[in-house]
Parts: C-alpha cells; structure tokens; sequence
C-alpha cells in the first residue's frame, strides 16, 4: 500500500506553467501505474493523465494533450504533471492516484490510493 502527497500547487496566470508533484511512500510504488485526476467547483472528477509503473507508456485526457506531461521518477518515489499553456479551465483541486495494475489505466475506479489533493488556480 502506498500514501501519496500532492504539492506545486498554486495562482498562475493563463499562459503560465506549474509543475505539480507527488511523493510516494511505500518500496512498491514502482509496481503502480500512476494517474492525475481533477475536480473543478461543481463538476465531476475527470481524469487527467497516467503513466505505467515502467514509465515507457503515457496516456492523455484530450483536454491537455500537447499542453500537460506526465513522467515519474521510480528512485524518488514520486511522479510529476508539467503542465505549460495553462488556460482559466484548467483551474481545479488536482489529484494524483495510484492504479495496482501494468498499463495506463484512465478511469478512477482503476485506482485504489489517493492523494489529498493540490490547488491549481488559472486566472485570465
């Protein structure tokens, strides 16, 4: 089992960049696909972004694709979103989550561990 903690986040301007982490406790991590997820005020957890525990595959939501990069580090127990061109819509309590499981899975009920949640706030 792991516990994760979120942190990076912050008030950006639109156009601007954040790099959000999340630090992983446990010697399992690198058995866990790893995901983003948001939630905006009033709406939905969507999912963001994943990678698998190797980190050799990626999966995007259309909404970030181009935009957010996703990418671990197994030696630091922690993986990371880089999210560049941020738009006011981006604005949301991110997440990150870990699936126990190979691929790149992209719903949340995939994802047994969850973190506290960071604060991404987009102004325009």
């Amino acid at each position: 089992q792991v516990q994760l903690v979120e942190s990076g986040g912050g008030l950006v301007q639109a156009g601007g960049s954040l790099r959000l982490s999340c630090a992983a406790s446990g010697r399992t991590f690198s058995s866990y696909a790893m995901g983003w997820f948001r939630q905006a005020p009033g709406k939905e957890r969507e999912f963001v972004a994943t990678i698998s525990w190797s980190g050799d595959r990626t999966y995007y939501a259309d909404s970030v694709k181009g935009r957010f990069t996703i990418s671990r580090d197994n030696a630091k127990n922690t993986v990371y979103l880089q999210m560049s061109s941020l738009k006011p819509e981006d604005t949301a309590v991110y997440y990150c989550a870990a699936a126990p499981q190979s691929g790149v899975p992209s719903t949340d009920r995939q994802y047994y561990t969850w973190g506290q949640g960071t604060q991404v706030t987009v102004s325009s």
